[in-house]
């Protein structure tokens, strides 16, 4: 997958910007703040249909503005897609592509794929379970659609049972509804989440060990309430303390992905190195995997990777993303010099832009 052009207006600091990309290396340099991660948001937003950030979709419209709007012209072999999005305020945001508005989001989901490495990825090793089921999710639901329709029927089954929960109803006949439908949905989710991560897990171990030099270990490891049995009994069991608890406390919604260095937690031994380290070798393994199972090669996206990272680490990381293999790759940092770094090792066709103030100004080597 390629992207070839990309129009904005008025999303979040960028006023106005069409930006005509390399199908190689495109890099962006500049201050914080000036615009560099809006940029790549725009194309994650053009993706997922969403902002990478936890912000409702109305505070992507620049500040004094009614609208925002998204325009990017992709190809994938011979083939051309326009995807275009677009919103005003108080009104529902717009999706098209090849100027044919979609019936449901979802159904966008998996055709521009794309991974983003980003400092706000330090969440999935520190924050809750919450962000390392989405991880699941996300990779997993870019090449299986099926995968994301069971997902979105338990959770609308999920809603229900803890709207059912809060009124303190107690018929069991009403929650045995739910909760089957919540069975079904969920045992097909834990084994396509156990599959996933037989064939993850080793490529993941892989890039960590070239990017460390090796001598350290690490692994994922998945727990699930559906490994204890049918997920109708174990709802059943809980159901009166549940009505206390006012929401449903065992199902995939509920499943954790642990992160180990060797065998203890990541969050609570690593060092900042080792953290960044294990981040970018995940999103590298979820880039592989969506490369040899999807469709096309997905975008890569790398916003100041290098921040946090000792000189032999930086080497590594650079000499790998330089592989033909990672296709279209965009960059962002604040220091010219891992940019230089990384052209030089690409060669061949790139494009560096300098970003100020959410405007953006092609420059030469």
């Amino acid at each position: 997958m390629i992207l070839s052009r990309l129009s904005i207006v008025n999303f979040k600091n960028i006023a106005q910007a069409d930006l005509v990309f390399s199908p190689g290396l495109n890099c962006f340099l500049g201050n914080n703040g000036m615009g560099k991660t809006n940029l790549l948001d725009a194309l994650y937003y053009l993706s997922f249909c969403k902002s990478s950030t936890a912000l409702p979709d109305s505070q992507n419209i620049r500040h004094g503005e009614d609208f925002f709007l998204l325009q990017g012209f992709y190809t994938c072999g011979e083939a051309n897609e326009e995807i275009y999005c677009g919103m005003k305020r108080r009104q529902k945001k717009v999706f098209k592509r090849n100027k044919k508005e979609y019936d449901r989001l979802s159904d966008h989901i998996g055709l521009i794929p794309l991974v983003m490495i980003s400092p706000a990825d330090a969440e999935l090793i520190q924050g809750g379970s919450e962000e390392r089921r989405r991880f699941l999710d996300q990779v997993i639901s870019q090449f299986d659609k099926a995968y994301l329709d069971r997902l979105i029927r338990y959770n609308k089954a999920l809603l229900q049972r803890n709207t059912l929960l809060k009124q303190e109803i107690t018929d069991p006949a009403l929650y045995e509804i739910w909760e089957e439908q919540m069975a079904m949905a969920a045992a097909d989710i834990y084994r396509a989440r156990r599959a996933f991560l037989a064939e993850f897990i080793p490529v993941f171990q892989s890039f960590y060990e070239t990017i460390s030099g090796g001598g350290e270990t690490v692994s994922l490891s998945y727990v699930s309430h559906i490994e204890r049995g049918d997920l109708r009994n174990l709802l059943a069991e809980v159901r009166e303390r549940d009505l206390i608890l006012g929401y449903t406390s065992r199902g995939i919604h509920k499943d954790e992905l642990e992160m180990l260095l060797g065998e203890y937690p990541m969050k609570r031994i690593g060092s900042q190195g080792q953290n960044k380290t294990f981040l970018i070798a995940l999103k590298l393994a979820q880039f592989d995997y969506l490369k040899r199972n999807g469709h096309t090669t997905p975008l890569l996206l790398l916003d100041d990777v290098f921040d946090k990272l000792d000189a032999r680490r930086m080497e590594r990381i650079i000499s790998l993303v330089s592989q033909e293999r990672f296709g279209q790759i965009f960059v962002t940092d604040t220091n010219r010099e891992y940019l230089d770094a990384i052209v030089r090792r690409v060669g061949g066709d790139y494009r560096l832009f300098e970003v100020e103030n959410g405007s953006f100004a092609e420059i030469g080597a």
